[in-house]
């Protein structure tokens, strides 16, 4: 898929707010600093479209990019930022599950991994309510680059084991690198096969 076009529609919190005109929607969530914007910015080939930061849990809002006019790309907040406090963490988790629970025109959610940790109790956690709703999701792994190709793989392997362990098939998993723009042709074909199949 060429991405030609990528603009930004809309921030809010309240996905009743978010855009109706029935276009699918492909949303992208992951633990805070998991490299959720570089990942977009690599997507869409755009440098500033999603604001990279190096303070985790930047993103507090629910933000809209139409992609050729034809989709949205979503960016979801961050879940399980610690020092956001008791009530921040709350307030992000209804904005969160409302939007992935209520939002009929969500096509799909890719789950961002950080690819240098072994497997995550919160992840996991994650990974599992999504199966318990019926939510389709794909795993992405994130900053491949970052280590070997043979940590990388035992890190891959070892999610699939866990997951393994309460799941009879594992859902779509990616491995990408924001940095040498690694996975970005086969997830956006992911997704172009998923449109023409609607």
């Amino acid at each position: 898929m060429n991405i030609q076009t990528a603009e930004f529609i809309i921030s809010n919190t309240d996905h009743h707010q978010c855009p109706q005109d029935g276009k699918p929607e492909y949303a992208f969530i992951g633990r805070s600093n998991v490299g959720k914007s570089s990942l977009i910015n690599m997507l869409t080939n755009r440098k500033g479209l999603a604001m990279t930061s190096s303070t985790p849990g930047k993103t507090m809002l629910i933000n809209h990019f139409l992609i050729n006019g034809e989709w949205y790309l979503v960016d979801l907040p961050g879940y399980g930022y610690a020092r956001r406090g008791k009530e921040g963490r709350e307030k992000l988790r209804v904005i969160i599950e409302d939007y992935i629970l209520e939002r009929e025109a969500l096509t799909n959610l890719f789950v961002l991994v950080d690819s240098r940790h072994e497997p995550q109790k919160i992840d996991l956690e994650f990974m599992e309510w999504l199966g318990e709703n019926d939510i389709p999701f794909a795993i992405v792994f994130t900053k491949a680059d970052k280590q070997g190709g043979g940590k990388l793989q035992m890190n891959v392997n070892a999610y699939k084991e866990k997951l393994l362990e309460s799941w009879e098939e594992l859902p779509p998993i990616f491995v990408t690198s924001s940095e040498k723009a690694e996975g970005r042709e086969v997830l956006l074909n992911y997704i172009n096969e998923i449109n023409r199949s609607l």
